[in-house]
């Protein structure tokens, strides 16, 4: 379960207009996050990631492993209080 919601948190922030360049907080990450998924929804979110990977798969790459550093940093604290 744990992972299906990270996977859809890490679609919405794929296509949102955040930048790594611009050094987001952990609260822009999580208001873009759900910003996106209200806006798009988990299909549109997917999508709009599908459609990177297929026209720009080599920024599409790059920017999945931000997603991917920015979550970790977002969530960890999270997991260690759960724990």
């Amino acid at each position: 379960m744990i992972s299906i919601v990270r996977d859809l948190a890490a679609e919405a922030l794929f296509v949102s207009d955040l930048q790594p360049s611009q050094r987001p907080s952990h609260e822009a990450v999580e208001q873009a996050v759900t910003h996106m998924i209200l806006r798009y929804g988990s299909d549109g979110c997917a999508a709009g990631v599908a459609l990177e990977f297929g026209d720009h798969p080599d920024t599409a790459v790059r920017r999945m492993c931000w997603v991917q550093t920015e979550l970790t940093e977002v969530l960890a604290p999270r997991l260690a209080t759960a724990n």
